[in-house]
């Protein structure tokens, strides 16, 4: 799987993509990562990128004609026929695992890594572009959510994980939170792992793991019990 990635600060890049997981499968080329500096595109002085913005209002709005520079010249470079644009944004749709699932099927992703105010919303209506949001916060710029799309992405791609099981078991599957986990000591600060886990009765761990991820998701997150209960009736 290719990544490209359009930012001012290509030097971000691999950062934390460099370690562990992603950082194993990266140097396996699992996965690419480009980079593109939107800077390099600007004919400007001082290869200034943004201006201020019509109707006044704080802040600087990154120029649209740059942006298409640098974007015609990272698709001129696809190397595949299943690629997708996705600009990061606090406007888009939040990103949870159902559309980290739906990205993964392409080959190549184009990430577009805004800073300021935002970018010009006519470059976006001019090309086929997703909006995707990390959540309902502002960060300094689309960087950091960049290496959060990519590590979720990358996990799913095949041999990235040593147990591809775990994926079927994480948080989010079938719209349940993660059971508790636990490991040695037996006991520790006068507290015990729960005795089921190591019975070695596999039906009633399977059950009581059940049990308790569905007691964390109505107490946590409530609108992934309703997904859930509605993807049970609908499965009955």
């Amino acid at each position: 799987m290719i990544f490209k990635i359009l930012t001012l600060f290509p030097e971000m890049f691999p950062g934390p993509l460099n370690f562990s997981i992603p950082g194993n499968a990266l140097k396996s080329n699992k996965f690419s990562i480009e980079t593109f500096n939107i800077r390099d595109f600007s004919n400007l002085s001082n290869n200034s990128v943004d201006e201020k913005p019509f109707g006044g209002g704080a802040g600087m709005v990154l120029r649209p004609d740059i942006l298409q520079a640098s974007l015609d010249y990272a698709v001129k470079k696809k190397k595949s026929k299943k690629a997708k644009i996705i600009y990061l944004s606090p406007r888009g749709k939040v990103f949870n695992q159902s559309k980290v699932k739906e990205i993964t099927k392409y080959d190549e992703l184009i990430i577009i890594c805004g800073r300021y105010e935002g970018i010009d919303q006519r470059f976006i209506d001019s090309n086929d572009i997703e909006e995707i949001s990390i959540g309902d916060y502002i960060l300094s710029g689309g960087e950091v959510p960049a290496f959060i799309l990519i590590d979720a992405c990358i996990r799913l791609i095949p041999e990235v994980l040593g147990n591809t099981e775990s994926l079927n078991l994480e948080s989010f599957e079938d719209n349940l939170l993660e059971y508790p986990q636990y490991t040695k000591p037996l006991m520790w600060n006068e507290l015990k792992v729960p005795e089921i886990l190591f019975s070695g009765h596999h039906k009633k761990i399977a059950d009581w793991r059940k049990k308790k991820a569905i007691e964390k998701t109505k107490s946590t997150r409530p609108d992934l019990w309703k997904l859930y209960k509605n993807n049970e009736r609908e499965r009955k």
